[in-house]
Parts: C-alpha cells; sequence; structure tokens
C-alpha cells in the first residue's frame, strides 16, 4: 500500500461531497431534531471520555489529555470530545485510507478495531496513539468513531516516546500504519504482545492505555447503536451530515466578517534536539479573501537531522488547537469547519520533511505555529465583532518531562509527565489577564494530577508546588504565570530523567501590541542535595519559595545549570532531579500602562518580583508593603517613554542597519540560508 504523499493528507482531510442519499437523510430531520441530536453526541462523547480517564493508565490519559471523535460513514471528522483537538482533525486520513485501501482485504466488519500512530499515514507523530472502529447499523456502516492519547512508551530510543535525538524515524521506535488489530470486538492477543514487546519500559502501562483507547471507542459506537435503533440509521446519518453543513456554514460566515488581507506572524526557537541553535520554526503567511482563508508556510527553516520536525497534518492539528479554541469555539469540532481554509508547505521544511524524517518531537517544533496565531488572528478579528476572543500567546512550550525506572511498587514505569504541560499560562486578553495555570495549550480541559497521585505513582518527593513569579510576559494585561515544582528522588531508588524542551535562550511565543514574551525556561537539577536531611530535621531556615531557591540557594548541593532540554541521565535518592517549569503566557499590551494597583496584588500573590515591578512595570512602590507612590511612578512611566523616544529611529534607517546584522554562524547550523531560510546542505539520515 502506498505512503501517503503531503497532499494526498491535505485533501483527505478536506470534507468528501454528500451522496444524494446523505442528503436526503439531512432533509428527513424533523424541526428541532438537529438540535437535539447534537447534544446527544456532545453527551456521547463525554460518556466515552470519562470512561476513557476512568480507564487509562499513563498520566496525559488520567489527565485528560486524550480524545474521542465520531465521524460520518465516509470519514469525515462530525464531532469530537473536547480534549485534544489535533489528534481530532487529523483522523480523516487513516480513517479514509483504510476504506481506500483496506475494503477488500483485509476487509472491513462489524467489531473490527483499527489502530494507527505512524505520521506518514495521518498520525501527529509515533507516541501519539490512535484507536478506531466502524460502526455498523443493519449490516451497513453509518460512521466511525475514534479514540487516542499520548501512549507511555514506543521502543524508541530513549524512553516515553518522543526520542530527542532521533536523527531518522529508524531510531523512533514502533511506527504502524493504519492495522487492524482487534477482530469481533475484541483485541488480537499477538498485537497485545507486539505492543508489550515495544514498550517493555512499561509494558503494563501500555497494555492498559491500548485497553482504555478501545473501552472508549466502543462506548461512542454502541452509544450511537443504540441511537440509531431508537431512530433510525437514516437519522444518524443525516445529523452527523447536517453537523457538516452547519459548521461549514458558521465557518464561513465568521471568515466573512473578517477584512480581506495579507497576515505575517514569524516565529523562532532555539534549537533542535540537544543542539542550541536558531530556527525559524514558522514563517506564516495568511491570506484572508471572502470567506475563505490559506496559510502559507513558506520561508519556514528547512528540515533537520533531529525529531524536531512535523508532518503537513501534525502542522495542521496544531492549528486547530487555536482554532477551536478562539475562533471556532461555538462550532463543532469538525472537518467542514476547515472546508474553507487551505494550506501551502514547502516540501523539505521542517513543517514538511522527507519520509525518512524523525518526528517523534513534531509537536516541539509545531509550536511556532501555534504561537503565531495568536498574532496572526489578532490583526484579523481585532477590528470586527470578534474582538474579544483575541489574546496574546498562550505559553505554547509543551517542555515534556520524562521519568523512567522502577518504582516503589517494583512496578516498571516510563511516561511523561502531565502537570507541567497542564498547568501553562494563558497570554493576556484584550480586557484582562490571563489565567494562571490555565491548562495545556494543547489540552485546554485537561487536568494537572495532584502531588499525592504523582507521588503514589512515582518514586519521588515533590516538597514545593507552587506558582512560577515572572514567568508570565509583562503587559497592561499581563500573561498568566506558569508553575514550579522540585522533584526530589525518593524510596532509595534511582530515577531516569530526560526532558524535551526548546526555550532557554528565546521564547518561542511573542507579545501582543507591545506586550512581553514569557520567561525563558532554565534546566536546573541539585545532585547531591541536603533537601531531605533540612526537611528530616526541620529546619527552620529552610526557604522553599522559587525566588529563594534560585537566588539564595537555600538548598546546598551540585547545583547543575544547564539547557532545559536535557539527554536521558539517572538520579539518585536525595537527588533534586529538576526544577521543573511550566511556561507563562505572552504578555497584551504596554506594561506601561497597567494599572498599578495590578501590582500590588501581583507582588502579594507572588505572580512578579518587586524588581520587575520596578523594572519593567516602571512602578514605585515599598519594597515590604507593596504600597505605591504614584506620583512616583508617573514620573518613572515618563521617563521610561521618553527613553524609548531617545532609541527610536525612522523605519527606513531601522531596517538599513538591521539588514546587515547577522547573527554568528554556529547558530544557523539548522536555520537554512540567511536571511531567507532556503536549504543549504542534502540532509543525510544514518
Amino acid at each position: 500500500m502506498p505512503i501517503l504523499s503531503a497532499e494526498e493528507k491535505l485533501s483527505m482531510m478536506k470534507t468528501n461531497p454528500p451522496t444524494a442519499y446523505e442528503l436526503e437523510c439531512v432533509q428527513g430531520l424533523a424541526v428541532g431534531e438537529f438540535e437535539i441530536g447534537f447534544q446527544r453526541t456532545n453527551d456521547i462523547l463525554d460518556e466515552a471520555m470519562e470512561v476513557f480517564q476512568r480507564t487509562a493508565r499513563s498520566a496525559f490519559g488520567v489527565a485528560g489529555d486524550s480524545m474521542v471523535a465520531i465521524f460520518t460513514a465516509q470519514g469525515d471528522l462530525a464531532n469530537g470530545a473536547c480534549g485534544t483537538y489535533l489528534h481530532e482533525v487529523i483522523q480523516p486520513v487513516p480513517i479514509k485510507y483504510v476504506m481506500k485501501y483496506y475494503s477488500e482485504n483485509p476487509g472491513i466488519k462489524d467489531g473490527d478495531i483499527w489502530y494507527i500512530n505512524d505520521a506518514l499515514y495521518g498520525g501527529i507523530h509515533n507516541p501519539d496513539v490512535l484507536v478506531f472502529m466502524p460502526v455498523f447499523y443493519a449490516g451497513k456502516i453509518i460512521a466511525w468513531a475514534s479514540a487516542g492519547v499520548h501512549t507511555s512508551e514506543s521502543g524508541g530510543v530513549e524512553p516515553g516516546g518522543m526520542e530527542i535525538n532521533a536523527p531518522s524515524r529508524f531510531y523512533e521506535g514502533f511506527n504502524a500504519p493504519p492495522i487492524k488489530v482487534g477482530e469481533n470486538f475484541e483485541l488480537r492477543a499477538d498485537f497485545l504482545e507486539l505492543l508489550a514487546a515495544y514498550g517493555l519500559r512499561a509494558p503494563q502501562m501500555v497494555l492498559a492505555d491500548m485497553r482504555a483507547r478501545s473501552a472508549a471507542v466502543d462506548r461512542a459506537r454502541m452509544r450511537l447503536v443504540e441511537l440509531a435503533s431508537k431512530k433510525g440509521s437514516a437519522y444518524v446519518i443525516g445529523l452527523l451530515q447536517k453537523m457538516l453543513i452547519v459548521a461549514e456554514e458558521g465557518a464561513r460566515r465568521r471568515i466573512r466578517s473578517w477584512a480581506d488581507g495579507t497576515y505575517r506572524c514569524v516565529n523562532f526557537c532555539d534549537a533542535v534536539g540537544m543542539q542550541e541553535g536558531l530556527v525559524r520554526s514558522s514563517y506564516m503567511t495568511v491570506i484572508k479573501k471572502d470567506d475563505e482563508i490559506t496559510f502559507d508556510f513558506t520561508g519556514t527553516s528547512p528540515e533537520n537531522v533531529s525529531s524536531y520536525n512535523a508532518h503537513v497534518q501534525a502542522v495542521v492539528g496544531h492549528i486547530s488547537n487555536y482554532i477551536y479554541e478562539y475562533v471556532f469555539h461555538d462550532l463543532p469540532i469538525s472537518s467542514a469547519t476547515f472546508a474553507p481554509i487551505h494550506f501551502k508547505f514547502p516540501p523539505n521544511s521542517c513543517l514538511n520533511p522527507d519520509n525518512r524524517a524523525a518526528t517523534s518531537c513534531a509537536v516541539m517544533i509545531a509550536t511556532g505555529v501555534m504561537s503565531g496565531m495568536h498574532n496572526v488572528f489578532a490583526k484579523l478579528m481585532f477590528p470586527t465583532e470578534d474582538w474579544k476572543q483575541v489574546s496574546a500567546s498562550q505559553g505554547n512550550a509543551g517542555n515534556a518531562y520524562v521519568l523512567a525506572g522502577m518504582n516503589q511498587w517494583n512496578t516498571f514505569y516510563a511516561d511523561m509527565q502531565a502537570y507541567s504541560l497542564n498547568t501553562e499560562g494563558q497570554g493576556g486578553r484584550v480586557s484582562e489577564d490571563g489565567v494562571d495555570a490555565f491548562g495545556f495549550p494543547w489540552c485546554v480541559f485537561g487536568r494537572a494530577p495532584d502531588v499525592e497521585l504523582m507521588e503514589n505513582e512515582l518514586p519521588i518527593l515533590i516538597p514545593v508546588c507552587q506558582h512560577w513569579p515572572d514567568s508570565g510576559g509583562a503587559g497592561k494585561y499581563r500573561g498568566g504565570c506558569g508553575t514550579f515544582q522540585m522533584w526530589v528522588a525518593y524510596h532509595k531508588k534511582d530515577v531516569w530523567f530526560l526532558c524535551i524542551a526548546d526555550n532557554s535562550n528565546l521564547q518561542t511565543p511573542q507579545g501582543l501590541f507591545g506586550g512581553y514574551a514569557p520567561a525563558t525556561v532554565p534546566g536546573i537539577s541539585i545532585r547531591k542535595a541536603d533537601i531531605l536531611k533540612k526537611l528530616e530535621e526541620g529546619a527552620k531556615d529552610l526557604d522553599l519559595h522559587f525566588e529563594s531557591l534560585v537566588n539564595e540557594k537555600s538548598i546546598s548541593g551540585d547545583w547543575q545549570l544547564e539547557f532545559f532540554a536535557r539527554a536521558v541521565r539517572m538520579y539518585s535518592h536525595g537527588d533534586v532531579i529538576n526544577f521543573c517549569f511550566a511556561t507563562g503566557g505572552s504578555g497584551y499590551g504596554d506594561p506601561l500602562e497597567r494599572d498599578p494597583k495590578h501590582i500590588t496584588k501581583d507582588l502579594v500573590d507572588r505572580r512578579i518580583s518587586i524588581w520587575s515591578a520596578k523594572n519593567v512595570y516602571r512602578v514605585a512602590c515599598d519594597p515590604e508593603t507593596y504600597e505605591v507612590d504614584y506620583e512616583e511612578t508617573k514620573k518613572l512611566r515618563d521617563n521610561a517613554r521618553k527613553e524609548r523616544l531617545a532609541k527610536g529611529k525612522p523605519y527606513n534607517q531601522f531596517v538599513r542597519t538591521w539588514e546587515k546584522r547577522v547573527p554568528p554562524q554556529e547558530m544557523l547550523s539548522f536555520y537554512g540560508s540567511w536571511p531567507d531560510a532556503q536549504p543549504v546542505a542534502p540532509i543525510i539520515r544514518p
């Protein structure tokens, strides 16, 4: 069977034309039946998600960073649970692949269970595992259902599924095209054994999550069959097709209300894998005309020899994260909302790489796309009735921490932890701050696990769990703060740790309308730390607030400060494995316009430092009481504005100077040619 080209995958994500029978079924819906039926699909999906979370074993599954979705008989997404949006919009690709190539051999039967995780056939990256089933009624397919969640292990060269050092896909472990893994509503034992073999670092977790996906998708399938038995198959077919019609009409109506034009945003990251260097991770040009939008990514950096590459459908999935959170939040999560949206991806870029490219860290390179969406759509929407939906970029860091080894219950584990991901800060908004520790931009309704749950599952102690001061970007409305935890190896068990990230030197998100980007993120650990001794002795001078820890080093030991992304290494009992950071959101508006009374509250709540109050917001306040001196504050801000004017240059003069500046060559290994980011040499992959 063929590997799909980028063009084929993008085409499969578009809705198929409705058949005459589907349109006839739509016409058969009585007045009010669509609204009731739409809510029924929401109820079905909510129930299936509840089953999913209660049966999952991995941190992501328990936290709800998962999805369940319903598709038409032709494989178009009709509605999805409010989980990881990016997994939902891509799934028409593998479903349509199965219908096109496997209808006769091995055939599609009632009770079949299908599996996919390979990005070449429509997945995001191989740790993201999707399971889907046909929904039969009276011997015919009337719909499809699916469920997906990030797996805890995929058998690659590093634990956790996202191989940060993989130079090609051949290092990434298990990659499966669409494959039938169950028949007659039962998973095949030989396939489960294959999964266990590839997930040997944590076989129980891998198998439990596989069963959880299957249970969730089957619950959705079962409820759709029940609905068809009560209302008839024509009702279900017409309902799902009507949802596509409503979704496309709503999307086109909203797009039409925005001003025609061309809008751009360029975003950068500071590393690929463990190698630091500048990458133009997204050069996004959005062309809006009438009721259609075209995304053009020409100018994005070339593909690279790391796992920081993303195939085209994964990029569209990341666009959907923003689209459904801010733009089409009141429309069905549907393929049809993307009917008026088109894409252009230059070949051999990091957003459309060669088939041999490693893509297990696709979500890291795609953060540039997610962040740029906020800036581009702010320009599109601010002059319209949708202005209240404008927001500065969320944290969008996706900093992934993986722990592996044997826990205190003598059970093997290898898993990416959900806390740092699910507590990132929201970007500042048009009339208020971003929400502190709001969630995971990839799954805004995911939950942060309780510290006690983490300590029960893993051989670690977490003595610190608090908001991270100054992590949110400054602004008239500041970005929401992220969080900070400290992980200490515990229970006399060695812990293997690695971190996947790219924001120690440069943050990919940008501030909006004068706001600042979030704080960059350091990599910090402490070997031979004395924290356990101090806790056991009840040391009264032990201050575990973030400021004291980093400024005064209130914990002694061998402090290690390095790039945030770190290769796998081992920590022993008592070592501080990591300072676990969740990134803050970007700021909205000029920090000099922030109401000083908000500064006082931020200081009391430990959301910002006294240094930031004075040097960024230019607010004069008492360092002990935080009482604001309004007259002095006005002077500080007036002086700051004068300083800006003194530094200012006419645009043409600025450009002439700026164009002569070139970063050091060692920073451009992955950027491409300067400044246009074109390929400079062929990629040789092992």
